[in-house]
């Protein structure tokens, strides 16, 4: 690809996220979050890496092989803030399917709701508002 003729180099930055267990990462994912399988990886026959999009926004998996898995607790300081039209529409569908996202609230002129996955990693949602800060969904 000639680089010079679009002046862009970058074009995504993709979360990898290292997870314990990949099938109940999968269930969160897909059927919590609405995420579709777009690519895998199957070396022992199960999934161990997978590549996720919904809505064109993708991230991928990976299950940690044995006795490669971190003492440390998982995903801690670790976010991902998903930038969206409608915060509180993610709220509801997620609730709907399961799911217990925070509740959501203004900040920074966002509205806010978030959910952990299963290894502790933080997913945000954030769609911009004109209600005021700190304004609760409640």
């Amino acid at each position: 690809m000639d680089h010079a003729k679009t002046n862009t180099n970058l074009k995504h930055a993709v979360p990898f996220f290292m997870e314990t267990a990949i099938e109940s990462s999968l269930d969160f994912y897909v059927n919590g979050l609405g995420f579709e399988i777009k690519l895998d990886w199957r070396p022992g026959g199960g999934i161990e890496w997978c590549w996720l999009e919904r809505e064109g926004v993708a991230l991928m998996l990976q299950e940690y092989r044995e006795g490669k898995k971190p003492k440390d607790r998982l995903g801690q300081g670790v976010s991902i803030c998903f930038i969206c039209q409608d915060a509180l529409e993610l709220y509801k569908e997620f609730r709907e399917k399961g799911l217990s996202p925070e509740e959501p609230f203004v900040g920074n002129h966002m509205w806010v709701t978030s959910v952990n996955d299963p290894d502790g990693y933080a997913l945000f949602f954030e769609s911009s508002t004109d209600v005021p800060e700190e304004t609760k969904y409640s």
